[in-house]
């Protein structure tokens, strides 16, 4: 592989298509020529002393030494790939599909689509990937956000079916805020709640929504007397409530979707204690820091608590 050409490899567009995928990331070289690419798009620099010089050594995978210092530095470092025995190309892959499938991918699934041997491994890959996509340092929702809230049936062991509407038996109460940026959305917020009170939503409005930005919800009670916040409010009646709030009802069908897809429903979290997991609509699935309480030695997907933005 000759590191030389990275100027050329300069973050490509996403691709859109399996083929087209497959094509700018056929072998192992293509992929670590788009980290270096990615990571250096101005040209490699040693991040002990800054000397742009560098030998790439052909004794160890896609590890680069700089001439003045020495230190050696590998494509992968920094990301979540780092010190791991797969292919670049299955982390891609992996990455690609995730980023990519409407219904979810649940580590079972990655497992058969990438062959992988071991099922601890498939799903250890997917919640690394699914940490990565967190996006970093994120700012409150701001201007026009919708803002709803809706209850998840959960996976429990009695079928009786709980009450319609706002119910609480065998839900899982999600509040959820969606930048209206008119013809699309912007940035999303997700996250559970205890109940549909006054205290809950304006707690989850002061956490997620900055100050001075119009809140548009429907007209349910709890919502008035928002500190700070402009209110724009819409009775629903009869009419559909995708309508009025079209966003965030999409975000909502698409989360359900995507529980239904991953784990086969939502289940509530049980007596041990559970880190919570985080999702994000980012595509950057192939950099940060996988959380420390992942263990491949925990096959069994997790009970869902989600902060999204």
């Amino acid at each position: 592989m000759n590191f030389r050409s990275h100027r050329e490899a300069a973050m490509p567009n996403f691709r859109r298509s399996l083929l087209d995928f497959q094509r700018h990331f056929s072998h192992e070289a293509a992929c670590a020529l788009w980290l270096v690419g990615s990571r250096w798009p101005n040209g490699f620099f040693c991040p002990a002393c800054d000397y742009v010089k560098r030998w790439r050594l052909s004794g160890r995978a896609f590890m680069i030494e700089c001439a003045a210092c020495h230190r050696q530095t590998s494509v992968t470092a920094g990301t979540v790939m780092r010190g791991s025995k797969l292919a670049l190309s299955v982390w891609f892959w992996a990455a690609y599909l995730m980023a990519t499938h409407s219904n979810g991918m649940s580590a079972l699934h990655l497992q058969r689509q990438l062959g992988l041997a071991s099922y601890e491994t498939a799903w250890l890959l997917s919640h690394k990937l699914r940490r990565a996509m967190v996006a970093p340092g994120w700012a409150p929702l701001a201007d026009l956000v919708e803002v709803n809230e809706t209850p998840l049936p959960c996976r429990v062991k009695d079928k009786t079916r709980g009450p319609g509407g706002r119910g609480h038996r065998s839900k899982m109460l999600l509040a959820g805020a969606v930048e209206n940026r008119a013809s699309r959305p912007g940035r999303v917020c997700l996250a559970t709640i205890a109940d549909f009170s006054t205290d809950s939503l304006h707690a989850f409005l002061r956490d997620h929504v900055t100050l001075g930005a119009t809140a548009k919800t429907d007209d349910w009670s709890a919502y008035p007397g928002a500190p700070d916040l402009a209110r724009n409010p819409h009775t629903i009646g009869p009419m559909a409530a995708h309508l009025v709030l079209p966003w965030v009802h999409r975000i909502f069908s698409n989360l359900m979707r995507w529980a239904l897809g991953v784990y086969h429903g939502l289940q509530r979290p049980i007596s041990r204690p559970v880190s919570t997991n985080s999702y994000s609509a980012s595509t950057a699935a192939v950099t940060g820091t996988p959380p420390s309480h992942l263990s491949s030695a925990s096959p069994s997907p997790p009970n869902l608590s989600l902060t999204t933005c």
